[in-house]
């Protein structure tokens, strides 16, 4: 939720928070409690709380008394705590579900040591320890449960703030904005001029809500504004998994790899790079055409880059520890993203996507990296059939969405279910734009010759038996029939 935390800005944190006139329900103060258990139930309480009081972060402060906020020191150090043998934070962390991004620091002020623990808010479900929920009311610490009213504005809050508006940077100078975030790159793939003026800059990164006014003055940098046009992802803790990784291994299996990169800008400004770098580690073919030899990529450009487009738009970023990633085999490549569809992966042909990161997908789109709504796994499902590849995979594996895209195969070594999955991609291209599965298409599809209607003819079947495809007519005759999806026989009910 934050960048690293240089000493000038803790120690005025500090002194800010103290000047408070009591303790609030996102800042607890204490001396030296160093109860694991307790500090436990305070982490959940404090993201909670602060997510119900609109806080970006929540504070658990040892060193200052509780009734006059007077900085007095701590004996507690969290770097040095143990539970049992495990180190406090790592056993903290494994006891929080879901898990959230909270940091310890330990610092100096007035010649007193003092500790505070940086709490990032809750999102899409209340932060449980142990399996306990708790939560601030006041100065007192207790069971959600215990508070059904709290408990309902919690779940009202979550189903209405997305990803996008969280705060990745809290209270940011104008110099400190500029140097995180890569504006020259927003506003050329805006294909606006740069104004001269700071203010010019802070003032068009406001207006997309790529930045906003912090309360306390200064600057937040949003989510939005961070993973799109961060300088490094790694600058900000809780976005630094959330960059693309991209792996190339030896063979068909993540035994050997032979490369692996992380990406390290912002989705938007870093997006050029990552398909150039992606598409140069694709193998290539030889083919011959008209007596001269061409090399193509193994995979269309235009598939890879939709599918990479999806997987960062549509990933959960609320799914810790885990990020979009791009896997080359030597027979395949996996695309995917955390996070299940919102729509069934049957339907992802003709079904309008649900963007749960709706802002980040309407700024992608007035940047031109991806078009219109709905159209890029029409064009992933295109690119196969036209230079006549396996159909792709779209799966849900766990919490993770995938899309798999396979080299080259002749007809003669693909099995059944690459048969029917073949067929069932085609009748539903061919559907949403109006047409219908035909033998002469299926023929074109697998680059079967134009004589040999029987072994179009074999996979059509294979595909009505499999329930995939159903014909449109069943009084047409024979070299008539046209096939729709199996889900359009609904539509076709109510015509």
């Amino acid at each position: 939720m934050t960048t690293d935390r240089s000493t000038e800005y803790l120690t005025g944190l500090m002194r800010e928070l103290c000047k408070l006139p009591r303790e609030t329900e996102w800042v607890e103060f204490k001396v030296s409690n160093d109860d694991p258990e307790e500090i436990g139930e305070y982490l959940s309480a404090l993201a909670n709380s602060a997510a119900l009081n609109g806080k970006a972060f929540a504070y658990l402060i040892w060193g200052v008394e509780n009734q006059t906020h007077r900085i007095i020191g701590t004996k507690f150090s969290p770097s040095a705590a143990k539970k049992g043998n495990e180190p406090l934070e790592t056993w903290l962390l494994r006891l929080l579900t879901p898990k959230i991004h909270f940091h310890f620091y330990e610092f100096v002020v007035d010649d007193k040591p003092v500790a505070l623990l940086e709490v990032g808010r809750a999102f899409r479900h209340p932060v449980r320890f142990q399996g306990n929920e708790f939560i601030r009311i006041g100065a007192v610490k207790k069971p959600l449960k215990e508070a059904p009213d709290r408990e309902r504005q919690l779940w009202r809050i979550f189903d209405q703030t997305p990803f996008e508006d969280g705060v990745a940077a809290e209270r940011m100078s104008s110099e400190e904005v500029l140097k995180l975030l890569d504006y020259p790159a927003y506003f050329e793939l805006m294909n606006r001029p740069l104004p001269e003026a700071r203010e010019g800059i802070l003032q068009a990164l406001k207006d997309d809500e790529l930045i906003q006014q912090a309360d306390a003055g200064g600057w937040n940098i949003t989510n939005l504004g961070a993973v799109l046009f961060a300088k490094r992802l790694a600058d900000f803790r809780s976005l630094e998994r959330k960059a693309m990784r991209v792996i190339l291994y030896r063979g068909n299996s993540r035994v050997v790899t032979i490369k692996e990169q992380t990406g390290t800008k912002g989705y938007a400004s870093g997006f050029k790079g990552l398909i150039d770098y992606i598409n140069g580690l694709v193998p290539s073919n030889e083919v011959i055409q008209q007596a001269l030899r061409k090399t193509v990529p193994m995979y269309p450009e235009l598939a890879i880059r939709e599918l990479v487009v999806n997987a960062l738009i549509h990933q959960d970023f609320f799914v810790a520890g885990a990020g979009p990633m791009v896997e080359i085999f030597e027979d395949r490549m996996e695309i995917s993203n955390p996070g299940m569809p919102l729509v069934s992966t049957d339907r992802f042909l003709d079904t309008p996507p649900k963007s749960r990161n709706e802002a980040l997908a309407s700024l992608m789109r007035r940047i031109g990296i991806c078009e219109e709504r709905g159209s890029g796994v029409d064009k992933v499902v295109f690119q196969t059939e036209y230079y006549q590849l396996p159909a792709p995979i779209f799966e849900v594996s766990g919490e993770t969405t995938r899309a798999v895209l396979f080299a080259h195969r002749p007809l003669n070594r693909m099995d059944k279910d690459d048969r029917i999955r073949a067929c069932y991609l085609h009748a539903c291209l061919k559907y949403v734009n109006r047409g219908y599965l035909t033998n002469t298409s299926v023929r074109e599809r697998f680059g079967i010759e134009p004589q040999n209607i029987a072994a179009a003819s074999r996979l059509i079947k294979e595909a009505v038996e499999a329930k995939a495809i159903l014909p449109y007519d069943m009084s047409a005759a024979p070299k008539l029939m046209k096939y729709i999806p199996w889900w359009a026989a609904a539509n076709k009910a109510g015509t």
